[in-house]
């Protein structure tokens, strides 16, 4: 099973993120901040690292910088309410997938299912 690391600073956007990957099939780990996703990366393995950008004490390109050094493996795909913040995402981590807010809880699991060459049936 595809293990999905989640970091978003919005409970009701984190709740409805997992809710929705958990439906489609995934194991989904959920945090508040990248600084509290850092050790799960550290200790666990994860495929992908969905993160917010703006989010406090660590924001998610740092936190996709710290899971390059740490797990090289793990996929990552960014998720930002902010226009601009999505032109450093590309510039920094060039090979990370940068969907804007707002979307469909379906395009998030397209886009995941994309990312691992998955057929597009997504289950919500």
């Amino acid at each position: 099973m595809i293990r999905i690391l989640l970091a978003e600073d919005d409970q009701a956007m984190r709740t409805y993120l997992a809710r929705a990957l958990e439906n489609a099939g995934y194991d989904v780990v959920a945090v508040d901040r990248g600084s509290e996703a850092l050790p799960y990366l550290e200790t666990e393995e994860f495929d992908l690292l969905l993160s917010d950008i703006v989010m406090p004490e660590m924001d998610g390109i740092e936190l996709a910088q710290r899971c390059a050094e740490v797990s090289p493996m793990t996929k990552v795909m960014f998720i930002t309410g902010f226009a601009a913040v999505t032109l450093r995402a590309s510039r920094e981590a060039p090979h990370a997938k940068v969907l804007s807010k707002p979307f469909h809880l379906r395009d998030i699991v397209m886009e995941v299912q994309r990312v691992f060459g998955l057929s597009a049936h997504a289950q919500l």
